[in-house]
């Protein structure tokens, strides 16, 4: 069975850090990407970052961009998402996903990150 659980999430004042990590298991995820989305209250769910298989590759929303960082560690099955200067906007619920194009997609659960201001 494949399993994406994510950890880290939690409450942080602004301008404060948290790093999210994704626990892959149930597979190789050998050439996926990997990626982080959130969902805000009331809004709908959007792209926040991704990386490539070899980690050659990162994009990240324009939102993030310069605070933010994402990560994987293949060898431990994890993907990670440093976050630091956080604003009270980046309040969501963050997921992790795994997918090889369209026909093969995987999702975590999902980890709450709450920015106080």
């Amino acid at each position: 069975q494949v399993q994406l659980v994510e950890s880290g999430g939690g409450l942080v004042e602004a301008g404060g850090s948290l790093r999210l990590s994704c626990a892959a298991s149930g597979r190789t995820f050998s050439g996926y990407f990997m990626g982080w989305f959130r969902q805000g209250p009331g809004k709908d769910r959007v792209f926040v970052a991704r990386i490539s298989w070899s980690g050659g590759s990162t994009s990240y929303a324009d939102s993030v961009k310069g605070r933010f960082t994402i990560s994987r560690d293949n060898a431990k099955n994890t993907l990670y998402l440093q976050m630091n200067s956080l604003k009270p906007e980046d309040t969501a619920v963050y997921y992790c996903a795994a997918w090889l194009g369209a026909s093969s997609q995987y999702w975590g659960q999902g980890t709450q990150v709450t920015v106080s201001s």
